[in-house]
């Protein structure tokens, strides 16, 4: 199936209430996992390769040649994004290769600098029919603005949306990157007044750190893209631990490597189930 546009996945799921699985690629494997659970399900999905990714990998090319070359080869409807990237370079660089969307992160940057360099971005994307998403207030976990206590402000977020011309925003709601327990406390408040304040999808990052149940209640109250990333790192490194501990004698890569990439396919099609269906009537339409 060809590459599907970020931008058609985002809006089919504004349209229907519910939440869209936006799952971080780390290698290969992550990949392989994220696209096989998509198939299982039916569901669609965004594979996200973040700035971090790409330092990791030593380029963007070839990390995202192997990820669109699997999202096109998918039966799937699969979309490629950039995520969380401060370089305006790079960013420009993701929207040449072919992606869907990219997300400039200029949220440490003062409000005004921000919208500067997020507008030069947006003008670049859109002129290649690429969706952009933004952040207004970072997230925590990364010496971030979602911090304890740090919100992302109604009005100023639709001011932003205004003046830089954004298709989606990453809202601080109280998740934080990089959380190993699902112990975030969102303000479910907040994103229901960011929501109708917002003329754009809203987007959740760290939600590696959120419990189900909040998910749910998330995405009821206004959330669409549902970023994910430490939670599945974590089924995919538990698994090969509990493979290399019952079989040390193991030395090819592909017999545990295997075990980690199946993992990652088990609760990618859960954790997608669930965002789909977490939606219905009671969320309001935007």
């Amino acid at each position: 199936m060809p590459l599907i546009p970020t931008a058609d996945l985002l809006h089919a799921a504004v349209g229907r209430r519910t939440g869209l699985a936006a799952f971080n690629v780390i290698q290969l494997e992550t990949a392989e996992a994220l696209v096989d659970a998509a198939e299982q399900t039916g569901l669609p999905v965004i594979l996200q390769i973040s700035q971090n990714c790409v330092a990791y990998h030593g380029s963007l090319e070839p990390i995202a040649a192997a990820t669109i070359a699997l999202a096109r080869e998918s039966s799937a409807h699969v979309a490629v994004h950039l995520d969380h990237a401060e370089d305006e370079e790079l960013a420009r660089r993701a929207v040449e290769a072919g992606f869907g969307s990219v997300m400039f992160d200029g949220s440490t940057l003062d409000y005004d600098d921000n919208v500067l360099a997020t507008v030069r971005v947006v003008e670049h994307a859109h002129a290649n029919d690429v969706l952009v998403e933004a952040e207004l207030g970072e997230i925590g976990g990364k010496d971030g603005a979602h911090a304890p206590g740090v919100r992302t402000d109604p009005d100023e977020a639709r001011r932003f949306v205004e003046e830089t011309g954004v298709d989606a925003l990453a809202v601080a709601v109280g998740s934080s990157h990089a959380m190993t327990e699902r112990t975030a406390s969102l303000d479910l408040d907040l994103i229901a007044r960011l929501r109708h304040a917002v003329p754009v999808p809203l987007v959740l990052h760290g939600s590696s750190g959120v419990a189900d149940e909040t998910i749910e209640q998330a995405i009821r109250a206004g959330i669409t893209k549902v970023n994910v990333s430490t939670h599945l790192n974590r089924f995919f490194t538990d698994a090969i631990r509990a493979y290399l501990g019952a079989h040390p004698e193991v030395v090819d890569p592909r017999k545990y490597v295997r075990e980690g990439r199946a993992a990652v396919t088990r609760e990618a099609a859960r954790l997608m189930t669930l965002f789909d269906v977490a939606g219905g009537t009671e969320s309001a339409q935007r």
